[in-house]
């Protein structure tokens, strides 16, 4: 099988390409990978150098949210669909909507990571269908799942949210996002601290919540979602720090190991995000055996069940009051790591994932097949 796989280089869904597109060469799949946005740096794409079965094409075309975005579309699905056209693939799963309805007769994969009607709705609490985004940007979500043989989601959440701000696809499918737990070390000691990560001015996020109230252990906030490569001088990674009366310490961008050496370190992780389609972060910790502490956010809840400790939906106080009681109380801290740990090896691992999209592959092109 071969599956030409369009991604996004700017966001944190560049973590979930990579494991998608890894995972589909190890199981012998043929993999074309076009990504947008911004040509990446090398140690973006290190990962790709020993897979055996995968082509590279970046681009520099705008991401359908970006500004000016309308003037790239064009060029943009012209060069695809010629792409297309030239190798043939079984399937095309697209992580961006806008191509969706590309004029070409191979079955069509939509993966919906995040739109702006959603991010708005869910950050700023605003109509989906009021003071939204462009009648340009929504007629060309409208149309890319209208030409969508399936549009998955990460959640059932994320799902019924795009059938309510947009249309109901045709086919829709729920595949929760996976990584491979052999990138993260569960069996380290854990220091009494706190992590979390995302930066503070971004409203989804919402990791400013840490900074409002004192909590009895340090705090780390890791500001940045991408890792980055080995710098000539180590950037410390260290969550035992205290700033001020906070004791909140602002991490900057770190590097893979030491941001699984934060993972494995800290005792708790802080889920603040009120939007957070993929919740990758989220998982990574529960496969280093943090105990959860998340937003009350239906998401969150779909996605963790009795294995996270909620606190009030945006709420800093019972944020903290939670962070406090898990502190406090180690056999509770122990035991909501371990649930956490053990919901993600049965739910969110790369191998359930992309065994997932292989049977919505192989149904797709029977499909296809069976109709001509």
């Amino acid at each position: 099988m071969h599956v030409l796989v369009t991604a996004d280089t700017l966001s944190g869904s560049w973590t979930y390409t990579r494991e998608l597109v890894a995972g589909l060469v190890t199981r012998g799949v043929r993999v074309t990978l076009v990504s947008f946005g911004e040509i990446p740096l090398p140690d973006q794409t290190a990962w790709m150098d020993h897979l055996h079965g995968l082509e590279y094409r970046p681009t520099a075309f705008r991401l359908e949210w970006m500004h000016e975005a309308e003037e790239d579309l064009p060029e943009s699905s012209a060069f695809l669909a010629a792409l297309i056209r030239e190798l043939r693939p079984d399937v095309l799963h697209l992580n961006q909507f806008c191509y969706g309805d590309l004029s070409v007769d191979v079955p069509r994969v939509v993966m919906a990571l995040g739109d702006l009607a959603t991010w708005r709705q869910a950050v700023q609490d605003r109509s989906p269908r009021g003071n939204g985004p462009g009648e340009w940007y929504r007629d060309t979500i409208m149309r890319g799942i209208a030409g969508a043989d399936a549009v998955v989601a990460p959640s059932a959440w994320m799902l019924d949210r795009i059938s309510a701000c947009y249309l109901r696809p045709r086919r829709a499918e729920v595949i929760y996002p996976g990584r491979n737990p052999v990138f993260f070390n569960p069996y380290i000691s854990k220091d009494d601290s706190v992590l979390a990560v995302g930066r503070l001015v971004d409203a989804g996020k919402q990791v400013f919540l840490l900074t409002q109230h004192e909590h009895p252990v340090p705090v780390c906030i890791v500001g940045a979602e991408q890792t980055v490569a080995v710098p000539r001088i180590p950037i410390r990674a260290d969550v035992k720090v205290a700033v001020a009366e906070t004791s909140v310490a602002i991490c900057g961008p770190q590097t893979e190991a030491q941001l699984r050496a934060l993972y494995s370190r800290a005792a708790i992780f802080a889920a603040t995000a009120r939007y957070d389609p993929l919740g990758m972060q989220t998982v990574e910790a529960a496969l280093s055996r943090c105990a959860i502490v998340a937003n009350d956010t239906p998401s969150f809840r779909e996605m963790w069940g009795d294995a996270a400790l909620y606190f009030h939906t945006n709420d800093a106080a019972s944020l903290a009051d939670r962070i406090r009681r898990l502190s406090e109380d180690r056999a509770m801290r122990r035991a909501y790591a371990e649930l956490a740990y053990t919901r993600a090896r049965e739910r969110f691992t790369s191998k359930r994932m992309i065994e997932d999209y292989l049977r919505l592959y192989r149904g797709l092109v029977s499909i296809r097949s069976a109709a001509a």
